[in-house]
Parts: structure tokens; sequence; C-alpha cells
């Protein structure tokens, strides 16, 4: 289908077929359009540290459920200690870390946990020269009266979270979207 102009409540918004492919959900800006509430030196410095050439980024981001699945493949149980010690090994393999890794996307259980010695694993990654991350968006859910559409979730409070995070020692955030392009895009 073509695109199709609408008006709702006196504000344009864009439609493809009969759902928005974007959406206002109340929201408004949090900073004045000319004021950075960051510093701009340091995101530049983060940028170009995680495209470091010859290093990547670690997508250690698993949720729970997905690590469970991991551990239930070689029958370990996929208790909160098991989990911290895996991913303690991971940060704690200094070599491999400091030689190919720029960043490591974390999941917010593992950016509040702390190695065996009580090191937060943040300082681990720290230490072998890689930046931490992590993953912000809280899922994916329907999107109401758009059968097989989805809308990710995790907007709502995510300047607070943004906030811990950054003061736990996340440098970069992740936000994944859902993009359906069908057969008549």
């Amino acid at each position: 289908m073509g695109e199709v102009e609408r008006s709702n409540a006196g504000r344009d918004e864009r439609f493809l077929g009969i759902c928005p492919r974007t959406a206002y959900f109340g929201l408004q800006r949090q900073w004045p359009r000319r004021t950075f509430p960051m510093n701009l030196a340091d995101l530049n410095k983060v940028a170009l540290a995680m495209v470091t050439p010859g290093k990547g980024i670690l997508a250690a981001d698993e949720s729970s459920g997905t690590i469970k699945k991991r551990f239930d493949a070689i029958q370990v149980d996929s208790t909160e200690d098991n989990r911290r010690d895996y991913r303690e090994m991971l940060f704690r393999s200094q070599e491999a870390m400091s030689k190919y890794i720029s960043g490591v996307i974390l999941y917010d259980e593992t950016i509040w946990q702390n190695a065996k010695d009580g090191t937060p694993l943040v300082k681990l990654i720290e230490q072998a020269g890689a930046i931490p991350g992590i993953k912000v968006d809280e899922g994916t859910q329907a999107l109401p009266n758009c059968p097989g559409e989805l809308v990710t979730v995790g907007l709502d409070k995510l300047a607070e979270r943004l906030k811990k995070y950054y003061d736990r020692g996340a440098r970069f955030a992740k936000w994944r979207a859902v993009i359906d392009i069908g057969s008549g895009v």
C-alpha cells in the first residue's frame, strides 16, 4: 500500500496502510533543541574507541531466558551465581578482551553484578580496556489493532534508567526496534 496522509487531532501523522509507522506516545523532549545534556567530547571519545580497527563489540546482553537455554544445553543450572561466574570468566579473559573487544553490551542483571571478589563486572570490563554498555529496551509487544506488528517497550522511565546505568559505568546503550518490511513495501 502507498503512503496516506491523515489528520489526527489537528496534527498530521504518517501512515502506511492502516498502522502508524511512527507514533506520538505523549512523550516530549526532555531538553531544548539546542541544549546538549552530554559532553560531546566524551561522546566522540567513546564512539571512536568502539570502532577501533581489529576490535568488536561483545554482545553479553542475553536475557535470563536466553542464557537459561544455553546452560540447559550443557546441563548447567541457570542460577544467578552461575550466570555471574560465566560472565566473570568472559570478562577476566584479559588477553582476549584487551586484544579483540572494544565494548561489551550488558543486560540489566549483569550491570549490577559483582565478581566473586566483590569487583563490579563493569570494572573488569574497563580494566580490560573495553567500554561497558547496556541494553535498554525491554523487549517487544504486539501493537494494538495492527496484526503482526510489534512495538519496542521501555521508553517509560528510560531517562531514569539511563542515569542509573551511567552512574554504574555504562557509556553506551543498545536499543532494539522491530521494523517489519512486508512484501508490499
